[in-house]
């Protein structure tokens, strides 16, 4: 089979490999696409999360849909077209096929859309869980969006439909920002290198208070940083992109003190019990409660999976959300 593998900082290669067996509670399910996480960008350019025995094939795609060939789990068959949402040190979804647990799996739902656009329940999944957590009233609120990749974007769209009265979003990209606005962005605002002009349009829009709820959904240290300067007294934030450091880094947390801030950082969707996140974000898209065709951008072979990974890394002129097609 076809499988793509870190060969070295920064470049993806793909490679011919042997398909894997399925082990006892495992699926081997066929990729039909897999989709790139900023999440897979910083590992890739930037050797975020390393894999110390060496990165393997596949890795480290988690958002898939394929169909099952071979079943090892009682509750799933071959022919079965599943989401797949495998952990960190499990994702093979860079690959013509993967085995995974199927636990990690979801069968995907009566849709009369493309396939594609079940996918993104996966990322859409992670952002529903995101928000479960902190248990936000939103109704009335002025709601902070810090990035407008696709997950900014699942952001920014819950926000409108849990009751904010306001909704801004920043990103350097006027393509992404335009897709911000159909998908619940009441003001959408070009940051520069400096930061001052969100700053100052996040003033702007609140009567110099800052914002209620401020959700980071960039992955920089300089968007964490800022963070604290673009909200009111007694707000919430929520640290949703991962960071494209793992060493120390600034943050404001004398004027966090100061206004008696509230925040928390969040991941592991994979974890919870039912994949009831994921489930409710398929549900959502194969309802047409949300519309997510403008958030795909490119579709790019796993034979060239180094040039994809370039398009999605490009902050400014590259994707919303780009895909792998097998």
């Amino acid at each position: 089979m076809r499988a793509a593998r870190m060969v070295e900082l920064g470049r993806m290669a793909c490679e011919e490999i042997t398909v894997p067996p399925p082990q006892p509670g495992e699926l081997l399910v066929r990729n039909d696409l897999s989709a790139i996480c900023g999440s897979d960008l910083h590992i890739i350019f930037l050797g975020v999360m390393p894999r110390h025995d060496g990165p393997p094939h596949g890795w480290p795609g988690h958002e898939g849909v394929g169909e099952v060939v071979e079943s090892r789990d009682e509750n799933f068959k071959p022919g079965d077209l599943v989401l797949t949402c495998p952990s960190g040190p499990l994702a093979r979804c860079f690959a013509d096929f993967q085995t995974i647990p199927g636990a990690m799996c979801l069968k995907l739902p009566a849709y009369d859309g493309p396939v594609e656009h079940l996918l993104m329940a996966q990322q859409f999944g992670t952002t529903i869980f995101a928000l479960r957590r902190g248990n936000f009233d939103f109704t009335g609120k002025t709601v902070m969006v810090m990035g407008q990749g696709s997950a900014g974007c699942f952001f920014a769209y819950q926000a409108k439909r849990y009751g904010a009265a306001k909704v801004i979003v920043s990103d350097l990209s006027e393509m992404r920002l335009a897709q911000a606005r159909v998908t619940g962005a009441d003001v959408a605002v070009k940051a520069d290198a400096s930061g001052e002009n969100v700053k100052a349009a996040v003033m702007d829009h609140t009567a110099g208070e800052g914002v209620d709820i401020l959700i980071e959904a960039v992955g920089r240290s300089d968007a964490l940083l800022q963070s604290v300067d673009l909200v009111r007294s007694g707000a919430d934030l929520v640290y949703f992109g991962i960071p494209e450091t793992s060493e120390p880094v600034p943050y404001n947390f004398h004027d966090f003190f100061r206004k008696k801030l509230r925040a928390y950082a969040v991941h592991g969707t994979q974890f919870e019990p039912g994949l009831v996140s994921f489930k409710t974000a398929l549900n959502w898209i194969a309802n047409k409660e949300i519309d997510v065709s403008g958030l795909i951008s490119h579709r790019i072979s796993i034979e060239r999976i180094d040039e994809a990974m370039h398009v999605a890394n490009d902050p400014i002129d590259s994707a919303r959300k780009v895909t792998i097609t097998f």
